[in-house]
């Protein structure tokens, strides 16, 4: 279990997490939804324990998030950090040597369901390449919770497929899964809850099947609902 308690961030004058207080229960498979800038990055940092909460708390298992806590979270960011002599293989090194729940063998094969040259030159990879390179070396590891950040962006209609079929293959009964995005009805066809955030603040947490069968309403139309005119992807 992973759980915020009135989790707030504050950059001077910007408050990016406002008292979120909420749990991600193992099994589950959680959209993070909002426009660009509200909040969603900060509180996936906060949960990884690589950014210091201004106030409020991150518990895993019922504990503060600490060294050992962190080895048991897979965080995916949408910034680039791999140095431009790797090559995909160098990559798998690399995250090997700081994981030890990392898999090589679990790496390749998803590099190779993903029709990506393990010997290839990341330098050389278009946007898209590069996101499935993110998202193979994250899943990966052998982590409870697994935190995807925009796994989508820049990724093509048919890659979106691959992606798809890899994180359904990690979601298993003793693992958490977060990702956020902005593209909801990708979201809707993979996940089994909602959690609707805006200028820092929970707005909604909760289950698409309570959304489908208690509101009558799709993850998409409950996304119009809170965000107005903000585009919806498809």
């Amino acid at each position: 279990m992973l759980e915020s308690r009135n989790l707030t961030k504050k950059y001077v004058s910007v408050t990016a997490v406002n008292d979120v207080s909420m749990t991600l229960e193992d099994g589950q498979i959680y959209a993070m939804l909002g426009p660009n800038g509200s909040g969603k990055t900060t509180w996936m940092k906060m949960a990884a324990g690589l950014v210091k909460p201004t106030a409020g708390s991150v518990l895993l298992n019922g504990e503060p998030i600490n060294i050992a806590s962190r080895s048991k979270i897979a965080y995916m960011s949408t910034e680039p950090y791999f140095y431009n002599w790797m090559s995909a293989k160098d990559a798998g090194r690399y995250y090997a040597d700081f994981f030890a729940d990392f898999s090589f063998e679990k790496y390749a094969s998803t590099l190779k369901d993903m029709d990506l040259d393990i010997n290839g030159k990341i330098r050389s990879f278009s946007s898209g390449m590069t996101a499935k390179l993110k998202i193979a070396l994250t899943l990966a590891r052998d982590a409870q919770v697994y935190m995807l950040d925009e796994p989508f962006n820049g990724i093509d209609l048919l890659a979106r497929d691959e992606i798809r079929t890899s994180i359904l293959s990690a979601a298993k009964n003793d693992k958490i899964l977060l990702m956020s995005s902005h593209l909801v009805e990708e979201m809707e066809a993979i996940a089994t809850s909602a959690v609707f955030i805006r200028k820092g603040n929970l707005i909604e947490f909760v289950s698409l099947n309570d959304l489908r069968e208690k509101q009558g309403v799709s993850m998409a139309d409950k996304y119009r609902e809170i965000f107005g005119h903000a585009e919806v992807s498809a």
